[in-house]
């Protein structure tokens, strides 16, 4: 049976510590033929912990969750409810649970969830996902699922003997892969029987392609949410100030830490000789920041939070960011070695997490053939590991690790000729221990 919500969205989730375990939120709009359960959806019509939503060739969805989330069911689709309990008081105790059994559907991360992402899956019948504090569109059938990412970043993996559709959180192992919203035009995709994530280029496959958003869908957009409640008329032709305010309410943050793919072997980078810079003045382009405490260290911002900055990219606890409306242009040939300049890092065991030195570092690329390596030597007083990674630069100047080593890597070049680099990384080659960090770089 439906039950109507007795408090507004925003009230529900300012009882801080009263956990709700079987209300998830209600829905906002519907068009088309559309179901919760086993009655025709309605507005207002209440969806808790195990209510299966489901649309016709002509239906849509929105569902405000608790935490002023959204659940968007396209048409031809099926999702379940798995779980929805939110602790405002401990988000450890947060779990969230949601399964689209196939068809299209957008999830957009709520208050709740982005306090507790680690408590957070949503299941297809091949795969699993997490998230970095999110705005995602995910397509499945029973064989295939796909997903693009609008804001934020996800973390996906197949099933398998290391990740099962029982399990709550994301699954990090060596088998999944992250996509965040920077990597434009990028998809994630899961074959069934293939745990491993396969990133593709290929529009024709976006989830948007195999059923098409409404035009007045919410935007990726970093808004405030509203304070009061979402109200929707049931006819699409009378309701625009009801998604107006579904609009507003679309809320973005920075993806939450996590670890990345496990472990393989690599070869350590080749020394690359520098070619002459380019007599240019040079003037700081990229810079550092963490969003939260680490190893005893308090959140260091920098000046990831200044107006006149734009995010290049983030990974884990750290974001770099460049010069708002900053021109770089991209060498096309010649190789270049670059100078370690300053960053911090981290020693992770079983024991915690300890602050640890950077010692050395060499940063090398071929701008001919769009590829990096660099390696780094961190040491803590009782400990010392090498980190050691490669990757690709795209037209952009975005650094990506290329997934054959056992070091994560996100960065940016920057400057007018490409004289700043910037990168986080995470390294698993250590037995028993994760070493992760940032570091600047100039020639």
């Amino acid at each position: 049976m439906l039950r109507k919500l007795a408090l507004a969205a925003g009230l529900l989730w300012s009882i801080a510590g009263a956990a709700q375990a079987a209300e998830a939120g209600r829905v906002v709009f519907v068009a088309g033929q559309a179901q919760v359960g086993r009655h025709a959806a309605v507005q207002d019509a209440d969806v808790g912990e195990g209510d299966e939503l489901s649309t016709g060739a002509d239906g849509y969805i929105y569902v405000r969750t608790i935490d002023n989330g959204f659940l968007i069911l396209r048409p031809n689709s099926t999702a379940r409810v798995v779980a929805y309990a939110i602790d405002a008081k401990d988000p450890s105790k947060t779990q969230v649970k949601l399964e689209l059994l196939k068809g299209v559907a957008r999830a957009i991360s709520g208050q709740g969830v982005k306090q507790a992402r680690q408590n957070f899956r949503f299941n297809t019948p091949v795969a699993a996902i997490g998230v970095r504090g999110t705005d995602f569109t995910v397509y499945t059938d029973q064989q295939t699922t796909r997903v693009t990412v609008l804001s934020g970043g996800v973390v996906m993996s197949g099933f398998g003997a290391n990740c099962t559709a029982a399990g709550t959180g994301p699954c990090e192992g060596r088998d999944a892969r992250e996509l965040f919203a920077g990597q434009s035009g990028l998809l994630l995709e899961v074959q069934r029987g293939n745990n491993v994530p396969q990133l593709l280029q290929n529009p024709a496959l976006s989830p948007d392609q195999a059923e098409k958003p409404r035009s007045d869908e919410p935007a990726a957009k970093a808004v405030q949410a509203a304070a009061s409640p979402v109200t929707a008329n049931l006819d699409p032709q009378r309701s625009e100030q009801s998604l107006n305010n579904v609009r507003q309410a679309v809320q973005v943050s920075p993806p939450a830490p996590g670890p990345a793919p496990g472990p393989v072997v690599v070869v350590p980078p080749p020394v690359i000789v520098d070619t002459p810079r380019p007599d240019v003045p040079a003037v700081q382009e990229v810079f550092w920041g963490r969003w939260e405490s680490l190893a005893g260290r308090p959140a260091q911002l920098g000046r990831i939070a200044d107006p006149d900055m734009e995010m290049a990219t983030y990974y884990s606890s750290y974001g770099i960011t460049r010069l708002k409306n900053s021109a770089l242009v991209m060498p096309t040939d010649g190789t270049a070695a670059f100078k370690l300049l300053g960053g911090e890092a981290t020693m992770s065991n079983s024991g915690g997490d300890r602050v640890a030195n950077i010692d050395a570092g060499q940063l090398s690329m071929d701008f001919s053939k769009r590829t990096f390596a660099t390696s780094l030597q961190i040491s803590t007083a009782t400990d010392r590991a090498s980190v050691v990674g490669s990757g690709v630069i795209t037209d952009k100047g975005m650094l990506y690790d290329d997934q054959r080593s056992d070091t994560v890597i996100r960065g940016y070049l920057g400057g007018p000729h490409a004289e700043q680099a910037g990168y986080i990384f995470k390294n698993f080659s250590n037995p028993g221990m994760t070493v992760s960090g940032v570091t600047v770089w100039g020639r």
